[in-house]
């Protein structure tokens, strides 16, 4: 059995210097890679917490929407949290992107180094 692979693409999505894809459509569904605090061309943008956190969903909203779906449809939703101190304020600023029924989601704190404070991935349904 063969499962295709449609990458997302547009100008809308942001880029990467790395070998990834931004987003993948295979089975029915959206598969959005790790997204962080980067621009469009994929540099990093170093800021507090909030604003890489806000930055990094945002980033995962627009290539649901370029896949022709939104962030409503997320089934799945993995977070990294840079440090325990941030939890409260990741959990708020969450609950701004998502709503009930909140999808499935697993944190990680404390697994990102020195450069980036949070990052995200999703599974979404189309």
């Amino acid at each position: 059995m063969s499962t295709k692979k449609q990458p997302i693409t547009g100008s809308d999505v942001p880029q990467s210097h790395l070998p990834f894809s931004p987003g993948i459509i295979s089975g029915g569904y959206l598969y959005i890679s790790g997204q962080a605090s980067v621009d469009d061309k994929g540099n990093i943008v170093t800021d507090t917490f909030e604003g890489e956190c806000r930055r990094s969903f945002d980033n995962l909203k627009r290539i649901a929407e370029a896949a022709g779906t939104t962030l409503d449809n997320a089934v799945q939703v993995r977070n990294y949290v840079g440090k325990q101190e941030y939890l409260a304020e990741f959990n708020a600023i969450y609950r701004e992107y998502f709503s009930a029924p909140f999808p499935a989601r697993t944190t990680l704190i404390g697994c990102l180094g020195d450069i980036l404070k949070f990052e995200v991935d999703a599974v979404i349904a189309l």
